[in-house]
């Protein structure tokens, strides 16, 4: 077919060419969403009207290819903030657009303000804490008890639990993505409260000028001591290296997550997610 400019196709040809989406030949289909995809915001704009088709072939095509050019857009908008950010970048933006790549049509303010509603419930509940000391009580018996976040056993091999819009709604996800919102939730009540990268977990700590505690988001806010920590590294065959345990950047952060990425749908064979996620790590890298 004989490449077009939008701009330049008449009402008629316009017509005749969405009226094919709904073919029933698989050539035809594909030929033509080829060809809608080419004129990018156009036939975006053409096909609204068709997700209300009395056809349902039509409208799921439709849905289809708008989702497809709303999906590609949010993949472009998150390698270049990638490439632009530094090692201080807000790690909550990145996360919620991270998750827009996978969910483009998520409302990522409407997760930024779940998170300031639980903010405020913990701020109101440190205000009748009677020490300083019990402040990380109140905050993982909100968070871990009656939210009910914890780990996904099986996070290997789900990429929902990979994303922050998912853990949110499930509750459960894997031990970054668990200790982002941690880190979240801390940013802003103004707990002390650092990411740790341990090998082939992590975990968040606290730390203030009277305590060092290091709370585990997968296993719902279990608290382990920097003993119990070494003792993991030892088990894990690492060994004691320098700056194991010490706090990583939100860059970092979304490095690994990103890497999570990658593996998990390398491990589902899904080539083409496995590439994308692979574009934002690279991204990260430079």
């Amino acid at each position: 077919m004989q490449s077009i400019d939008a701009k330049s196709l008449s009402e008629k040809q316009r017509l005749a060419l969405i009226s094919l989406l709904a073919d029933d030949d698989p050539a035809v289909y594909n030929l033509i969403r080829s060809k809608l995809l080419s004129y990018g915001s156009d036939a975006e704009e053409w096909l609204q009207s068709e997700l209300l088709s009395s056809n349902p072939t039509m409208r799921r095509r439709a849905r289809e290819i708008i989702f497809h050019r709303t999906r590609e857009r949010a993949h472009d908008a998150f390698t270049n903030y990638c490439t632009r950010q530094g090692e201080d970048l807000d790690l909550e933006e990145a996360t919620l657009l991270l998750a827009r790549t996978r969910f483009p049509e998520i409302n990522v303010d409407a997760y930024s303000a779940l998170f300031d509603a639980w903010a405020q419930e913990i701020g109101d509940r440190f205000a009748k804490s009677s020490s300083a000391a019990s402040y990380l009580d109140v905050f993982n018996q909100y968070l871990f008890r009656e939210l009910g976040f914890g780990g996904h056993e099986n996070y290997g091999t789900d990429p929902e639990s990979c994303y922050i819009n998912t853990i949110v709604d499930k509750r459960c996800g894997n031990p970054i993505g668990l200790c982002a919102i941690y880190l979240f939730m801390a940013r802003r009540t103004g707990l002390p409260v650092t990411g740790i990268a341990l090998p082939g977990h992590f975990i968040c700590r606290y730390q203030s000028a009277q305590a060092e505690t290091y709370i585990d988001c997968f296993r719902r806010g279990a608290v382990l001591t920097k003993a119990d920590c070494v003792k993991y590294l030892l088990q894990t065959g690492q060994g004691l290296l320098e700056g194991q345990l010490a706090p990583v950047s939100s860059r970092r952060i979304l490095q690994r997550m990103c890497r999570n990425l990658v593996t998990t749908y390398g491990h589902l064979e899904e080539t083409d997610e496995a590439g994308r996620a692979q574009q934002y790590l690279d991204a990260l890298d430079d």
